[in-house]
């Protein structure tokens, strides 16, 4: 009979050795895919126009300083959420101590996240903006 310790150490390893496998296999597996793959046009040409959505011509820079814009606004509502929950336990504790402990926890634990996201706004526009003015040739 197997103890349950054993069964652990069997699924385990048998999850580490899948992982592993997904990990190397792609690496030493042969590419199949030597002929050219034929243009088609599926009626992007028309939606998007010849540009393509003006994403060929994008700056790199100021793609990234969108995405991480975009990121630290969704963890922002997020954290606004956050306190908006602790609003409500705190609203709904009735006096009881335990809950209003609670519900403190979590306004100050939504407050200290909205710190940390500005913070981390704050840095990264500073260093988006100067990345992009450094790196503007001079003339």
């Amino acid at each position: 009979m197997l103890n349950v310790q054993k069964v652990k150490n069997i699924a385990r390893l048998s999850v580490f050795a899948l992982a592993l496998l997904a990990l190397v296999l792609p690496a030493i597996m042969p590419v199949f895919a030597t002929t050219p793959v034929p243009s088609v046009d599926y009626g992007l040409t028309e939606v998007a126009g010849v540009d393509g959505a003006g994403l060929t011509k994008a700056d790199l820079r100021a793609t990234i300083g969108k995405l991480l814009g975009v990121a630290l606004g969704f963890l922002g509502i997020i954290a606004v959420i956050i306190v908006l929950i602790g609003g409500f336990k705190y609203m709904t504790a009735g006096g009881a101590e335990e809950k209003v402990g609670d519900a403190k926890k979590w306004i100050i634990s939504g407050i200290i996240g909205l710190a940390i996201i500005l913070s981390a706004y704050a840095i990264t526009s500073f260093a988006l903006t100067s990345f992009t003015g450094a790196l503007v040739p001079m003339k």
